[in-house]
């Protein structure tokens, strides 16, 4: 998705913005406008929004035409959508915080994650390693769930305490009901229910994977144990400051490839064959070269 996920030094600020100045290190999102007056953004959570604009491919107020995102020199936004990165992040590791960061992070603070509760992290990808730096650094015991043995020692380096080949039935079976809650980062087709039988009483799966195939769930899977089953993407305008603060303060980065502008369409393939730990961001000053 083009540039969605932004981060660099503020140049200029308008007369009336008083948040920011010319050299602070700020952050720009998948959002960069809202209605700021329906009750979703009056609760914080501008992502809800039915007005939301997204930071690309979204109708441009201002200009007209659409949004065009991040993959550029520079990009005016409204200062309520432009947040403070701290300063102890780097830039590009700080980058994709703006979106796989907050998506595993807000989920994890809204169903109770928390030092003694156990987590299942389902994908070691671009979401599932940022779910096992949050889940860890929130005290929880972390299991991740893989289909590739070859993810073990990397999982173990991110933070888990334990690695589940979850083709393995008894592997699987060792963990029946006994989870507070599970991250299910997968968006290729998989067997949904394997992972709800996980779940303790009034344990909760949340979906931030997007397979295109739908989910087949079974209801006796959530009746039996009265699970929760739900979904979740960003988080708004607060929370993912929050989100930043709390990097800042464990020194929670994601683990990236930097590259120039002239090898995206070479990524591109990279991350369609998996071949990324975990993100790639772009140097946006290769632009200069072109």
């Amino acid at each position: 998705v083009p540039g969605h996920e932004i981060v660099g030094r503020v140049t200029k600020v308008g007369s009336a913005v008083t948040k920011f100045k010319p050299g602070d290190l700020a952050a720009v999102g998948c959002l960069v406008g809202s209605d700021g007056t329906c009750p979703e953004c009056q609760a914080g959570l501008e992502q809800f929004c039915p007005n939301m604009v997204l930071t690309f491919n979204s109708p441009d107020k201002h200009l007209g035409g659409v949004t065009y995102g991040g993959y550029s020199a520079s990009i005016v936004v409204d200062d309520r959508f432009v947040l403070r990165v701290p300063s102890n992040l780097t830039l590009a590791g700080a980058a994709p915080l703006l979106c796989a960061g907050i998506t595993t992070y807000s989920p994890m603070r809204r169903w109770g994650v928390t030092k003694g509760k156990k987590v299942g992290v389902v994908g070691l990808g671009g979401l599932g390693h940022m779910g096992v730096k949050f889940a860890h650094e929130l005290g929880a015991h972390v299991v991740v769930f893989t289909t590739s043995p070859r993810k073990k020692d990397d999982a173990l380096r991110l933070g888990a305490d334990e690695v589940v080949v979850s083709r393995n039935a008894a592997e699987m079976q060792k963990h029946a009901s006994s989870f507070d809650f599970i991250l299910d980062a997968v968006s290729g087709d998989h067997d949904i229910n394997a992972y709800i039988n996980l779940l303790r009483r009034d344990g909760t799966l949340t979906i931030v994977g997007a397979p295109v195939k739908p989910h087949a769930v079974s209801a006796f899977s959530l009746l039996f144990g009265r699970r929760n089953l739900s979904g979740s993407i960003i988080g708004g305008l607060p929370e993912t400051q929050e989100m930043l603060d709390f990097c800042g303060a464990h020194n929670i980065t994601t683990d990236v490839e930097v590259i120039p502008i002239q090898k995206v369409n070479e990524a591109y393939e990279r991350l369609l064959n998996a071949d990324v730990k975990y993100r790639f961001s772009i140097d946006m000053a290769s632009l200069k070269a072109e």
